[in-house]
């Protein structure tokens, strides 16, 4: 009885390590943020929250490549302090890069200038990569993942609860219910897609290659979501039972950052909006 249990608990745990290796698992994220104490678990939520968003208007106003890859590294270097395992972030970058490639990847080709390796000759005309379309490629990577992964690192050392009462604060409603519910129907889902790939992995599928199974990763993927509908509209009924009226109470309180954590803040949003006046912008000081 107890092998059939740790065989069981040993299927479950390689089953989990193998939907967080490209996609963040929330599980594993909340896990760090709850039983992990690095630096940047005592940093409060606020300030993190703070520079989320002077990233996201440093990334958008910043065109130089080099300050783009100041802002990257440095992000790299608050995720190693942050005591966070960079092999995970290399394995979670499959995501973000889909995208970057999708859209980005097209924009290399298109941009005017020096041939990297030449003209390729192609029934529409010849195609090739300039030095400029590479430096634009670059660039959009930089500005994808500094944002990435600060919102990981942010993510994975802060608590649940702390989280959801800035959800609260900062969303007006009803969006701020619909992230709280998002969040927490997310780990229905992983369970849902968990005990599709056990039962197919018990009747003999293989799912180590996708290309060759990728009818079978169809199924499952439909499965999963007329399954998780099936149990969200059990879930709506259940909580509307329980007299739920479309706000979900958060206890609990984040406390006002202290000085010298504001004051970081506010040195990097006024680094941001000085470089974007005098240099983007080639506004002149009176």
């Amino acid at each position: 009885m107890e092998s059939a249990t740790e065989t069981a608990s040993e299927t479950r745990s390689e089953l989990m390590t193998t939907l967080s290796n490209h996609v963040p698992d929330p599980r594993l994220i909340t896990a760090y943020a709850e039983r992990r104490d690095g630096p940047l678990h005592r940093v409060n939520p606020w300030t993190k929250l703070g520079v989320v968003g002077t990233l996201v208007l440093a990334v958008t106003v910043v065109d130089a490549l080099a300050v783009l890859a100041g802002l990257y590294a440095a992000t790299l270097a608050v995720y190693g302090i942050a005591g966070l395992p960079y092999r995970r972030l290399i394995l979670w970058y499959s995501l973000p890069m889909l995208f970057i490639v999708s859209v980005a990847g097209p924009l290399a080709f298109l941009e005017p200038g020096t041939p990297v390796l030449g003209a390729l000759a192609t029934p529409v005309g010849e195609v090739s990569i300039t030095w400029q379309g590479a430096a634009l490629f670059v660039e959009l990577t930089c500005r994808s993942l500094t944002v990435v992964t600060f919102a990981l690192t942010a993510s994975m050392t802060t608590k649940y609860n702390d989280i959801a009462y800035l959800l609260g604060r900062v969303f007006p409603a009803p969006i701020d219910q619909v992230a709280l519910l998002t969040y927490r129907f997310t780990f229905v889902m992983l369970e849902t897609l968990e005990d599709l790939v056990k039962s197919s992995l018990a009747r003999g599928a293989n799912l180590s290659e996708f290309w060759l199974n990728r009818q079978l990763y169809a199924r499952i993927l439909g499965m999963t979501m007329l399954t998780a509908i099936e149990r969200s509209e059990r879930l709506v009924t259940s909580m509307e039972a329980r007299g739920y009226d479309g706000d979900i109470t958060v206890y609990g309180d984040v406390h006002r950052p202290p000085a010298h954590e504001t004051a970081v803040v506010v040195l990097m949003f006024g680094m941001v909006v000085g470089y974007a006046l005098v240099i983007t912008y080639e506004v002149t000081p009176i």
